[in-house]
């Protein structure tokens, strides 16, 4: 299993003008493949703000997915944000500037040409529908921000560099009419005593399904651990409420 960081760039998401669709699709094939993420981050077209969020995941050892900014026009700024936090220049990847000439023939000079330049080193990450790649080095996955085209790229990362694992499952339960500050103690015992289970406590007001105050808890694990980890919650809460 691996987990994974998402940046997702691009003025035009954070001012409003496109919606994000990366997010959802990204974490949904992320878990049916058993990965997770770890955090999304939404950025702009800002070379310095990409910098040192490149700079910021590469000296924590984080796997990244990154789309958007791998273009050619101006407001394109993350290859070459990339190439600074790594410290390397950009350079012609031949295999890259091949696929770009036989895609566009004269069309692909002066200025398409620039999409195959890369940090040095890089690998590429094929592009089913236009055939301009995007790339990667030290776990850091640079994508257009099309879905058309970063999906398939996705495919393609989890294919050739991850093993597939196990999916996690969530089990839940809800206690009508819960007090959360009163069964803190459960919680944090359930955590020690189960460290590398997510879990999480959403308390409600009431709402259709459940129309009185209530609580969710919510344990995710693979499926062994998470049947055996809420049948001790459960007893935890059992113990604790006298039931």
């Amino acid at each position: 299993m691996a987990t994974f960081h998402l940046f997702i760039i691009g003025d035009e998401i954070l001012s409003g003008r496109r919606q994000d669709k990366h997010f959802a699709h990204i974490l949904e094939t992320l878990k049916k493949r058993g990965h997770k993420v770890a955090a999304a981050y939404y950025l702009p077209d800002d070379s310095a703000v990409l910098t040192e969020a490149f700079k910021r995941s590469l000296s924590a050892g984080q796997y990244v997915i990154s789309c958007g900014g791998i273009g050619a026009t101006p407001d394109d700024h993350t290859r070459l944000a990339f190439a600074n936090a790594l410290g390397l220049p950009l350079a012609l990847h031949p295999e890259a500037g091949e696929l770009i000439t036989a895609r566009f023939a004269e069309a692909a000079y002066p200025h398409r040409i620039q999409m195959a330049y890369f940090p040095t080193g890089s690998g590429l990450i094929p592009n089913p529908v236009n055939q301009v790649a995007g790339c990667f080095l030290q776990h850091h996955y640079l994508v257009p921000g099309f879905p058309s085209m970063a999906w398939p790229m996705l495919d393609w990362i989890l294919d050739q560099h991850y093993t597939d694992a196990a999916p996690e499952t969530t089990l839940s339960i809800v206690l009508l009419n819960a007090r959360e500050g009163e069964l803190i103690g459960v919680m944090q015992a359930f955590t020690a005593r189960y460290p590398q289970v997510g879990f999480s406590s959403l308390p409600s007001y009431g709402n259709e399904l459940h129309p009185e105050p209530h609580i969710e808890f919510s344990i995710t694990a693979t499926p062994e651990l998470a049947a055996e980890a809420m049948s001790y919650f459960r007893e935890s809460l059992n113990a604790a409420l006298k039931v």
